[in-house]
């Protein structure tokens, strides 16, 4: 039995357990994404009750032995704004890339970082959209599933804003002059903008949307991130800026 004391942690998702505890889904910094049993903790009078709850930094202490661990402990680690609305909803969509894509026990501490970063962005900006794209750019890359956004995989040469690419997924983009109907086809400017994290303009933000969906699919595999079908039931009239953009 491994036994850890005093870990940075985010709560990722919850789920009841028994009569009174909950499994909680942890990520953690130097441990990675691990499941513990919070015993107890759905009793009226628990300490732990308002504390386990996602987004919000936790110092944590667990022992682990097997595939479920057990919480010995939980606190609060400090405070960030509050997230609503499109924040809220696109922090639950950056919790669910985690729960489906890293593998439990498996330390990334970059990726830690970057989840940080992300949620202090979707709390203090007016639009979620460029966190998202990045954090997807920054995830699939620590994964070790990055993008190749420097040369044309055919001819070797760096990209050119004013030609347009074909983006073959696993291995790159290519010189085409072909607007085949689903061929993943991009401008070389847009391209160039993802791998400088420059996401200012509307079609930049568009195309990066496009290429980083597609390429997450990849991993995913068939069953459907159940954020994104709440995002597309909110896709229509009066529904705010989901009904614009989407994630």
């Amino acid at each position: 039995m491994q036994r850890v004391s005093l870990q940075p942690a985010y709560v990722l998702h919850h789920r009841p357990f028994r009569d009174t505890s909950r499994i909680v889904d942890l990520f953690t910094r130097e441990h990675g994404r691990i499941a513990v049993v919070a015993r107890g903790v759905r009793a009226p009078k628990s300490r732990l009750r308002g504390v386990l709850q996602p987004f919000s930094a936790l110092i944590v202490s667990f022992s682990t032995k097997g595939e479920l661990g057990t919480l010995s402990g939980a606190e609060a680690a400090g405070g960030r704004g509050a997230l609503g609305g499109d924040a809220l909803l696109s922090a639950f969509y950056v919790n669910e890339l985690l729960l489906r894509l890293m593998q439990k026990g498996d330390p990334h501490p970059e990726v830690y970082e970057e989840y940080e970063h992300t949620l202090n962005r979707l709390a203090t900006e007016l639009s979620p959209h460029e966190a998202l794209r990045i954090f997807e750019k920054r995830l699939l890359e620590a994964l070790g599933y990055g993008l190749n956004l420097a040369h044309d995989i055919v001819t070797g040469e760096a990209l050119v804003a004013e030609k347009h690419y074909e983006f073959r997924l696993e291995e790159g983009p290519t010189v085409t002059q072909s607007m085949a109907t689903g061929a993943l086809v991009f401008p070389g400017g847009s391209l160039i903008a993802l791998a400088e994290e420059r996401l200012g303009d509307e079609r930049s933000m568009r195309d990066a949307k496009m290429l980083l969906r597609s390429s997450l699919d990849l991993y995913l595999g068939a069953r459907p991130l159940r954020t994104r079908e709440v995002m597309l039931s909110l896709r229509s009239p009066n529904k705010g800026s989901w009904n614009r953009e989407g994630k």
